[in-house]
């Protein structure tokens, strides 16, 4: 029997140049949303991606260079969430406490950054006050049309649609003192999204789909 060749997996990546990016942008963001900004290791981010860090250094400079291209990956998958997120609220409030279901790495990572960051300038601050403002228009063109209540201040209504959606999964020992239930059990999350739709008409009336 001829024995088998050993390839290094960094030959094999090499030869598929974006496919290489991807895994390296996803295992650094578990990483990251792991330990911070501060505390991740590029080797450990190397292991997980199946590279060396030589070619993590070819594609990304360093670890902030890292960072910062995390951030904007998941910044662009924010930005296409919130092109197709439905307008009724009572809607749109269980499809973004889904979209956090389904990405509790951005949720810690998010908690990272502000225990590590505190009030100094963040990463991509510029693009990032951009998504914001795009999504404090959407609200607001959603007042105008009559589906939230047009006497609330737009900006603290975003920031209670955030907590709405994402507080529960962000401090989940939080949850389970007040529920008795873990925010990753399929039944709180059902319970979860039936309180948001009616809560939702509490904020823009008896709006119908």
């Amino acid at each position: 029997m001829q024995k088998a060749t050993h390839r290094p997996q960094a030959t094999v990546a090499s030869r598929d140049p974006q496919r290489t990016q991807q895994r390296i942008l996803a295992a650094s963001l578990k990483e990251f949303s792991a330990k911070g900004l501060a505390g991740a290791r590029v080797d450990a981010i190397a292991r997980r991606a199946g590279i060396n860090k030589r070619m993590l250094y070819h594609y990304f400079g360093d670890k902030h260079g890292l960072f910062s291209a995390v951030l904007r990956h998941k910044l662009a998958q924010r930005d296409a969430l919130l092109a197709v997120a439905p307008d009724d609220p009572s809607e749109a409030l269980a499809y973004w406490f889904d979209a956090a279901c389904n990405d509790l790495d951005w949720i810690r990572l998010l908690e990272w950054e502000a225990l590590q960051a505190g009030e100094k300038k963040l990463v991509l601050a510029a693009r990032r006050r951009a998504g914001a403002k795009n999504a404090i228009e959407r609200v607001r063109r959603r007042q105008a049309r009559g589906l939230l209540k047009a006497d609330l201040d737009t900006r603290h209504l975003l920031l209670s649609v955030m907590a709405l959606t994402t507080y529960p999964l962000a401090f989940p020992q939080v949850t389970r003192l007040v529920t008795g239930r873990s925010p990753f059990d399929p039944a709180f999350q059902s319970e979860r999204r039936e309180f948001l739709r009616r809560f939702a008409k509490l904020l823009g009336g008896d709006v119908r789909a």
